[in-house]
């Protein structure tokens, strides 16, 4: 996975500090935002990049994550592949949805 270090010399200082002083559960908010914006842009590319990132932060170790991970990872790879058919309103809409419920699931849990 990328750090913000490893951009240092390219971003904006401010970014870079706002990114390592992030927690695990705002930085996937911050790679929804992305992918969501980039699904609206219809960027295939960056939009993917996003979903990948978020298929790398799933858990599958963790017996009680597993079927959770498992159905996020079915939704981002069918999400991947949608970019690809240029379905990008459908990909924005899942997305979305996804990034709603997760800050929902956080709102309560803080």
């Amino acid at each position: 996975m990328y750090t913000a270090n490893s951009y240092q010399h390219k971003q904006n200082p401010y970014i870079v500090n706002q990114l390592n002083n992030s927690t695990p559960q705002q930085l996937i908010m911050k790679v929804y935002d992305f992918a969501i914006l980039h699904s609206q842009k219809n960027d295939m590319v960056k939009t993917n990049q996003a979903l990948q990132v978020l298929i790398d932060s799933l858990n599958f170790s963790d017996a009680e994550a597993n079927e959770i991970s498992v159905g996020l990872l079915r939704l981002y790879q069918y999400c991947q592949n949608q970019m690809r058919k240029q379905n990008n309103q459908l990909v924005t809409s899942i997305l979305t949805d996804l990034r709603n419920t997760w800050n929902d699931a956080l709102k309560n849990a803080g």
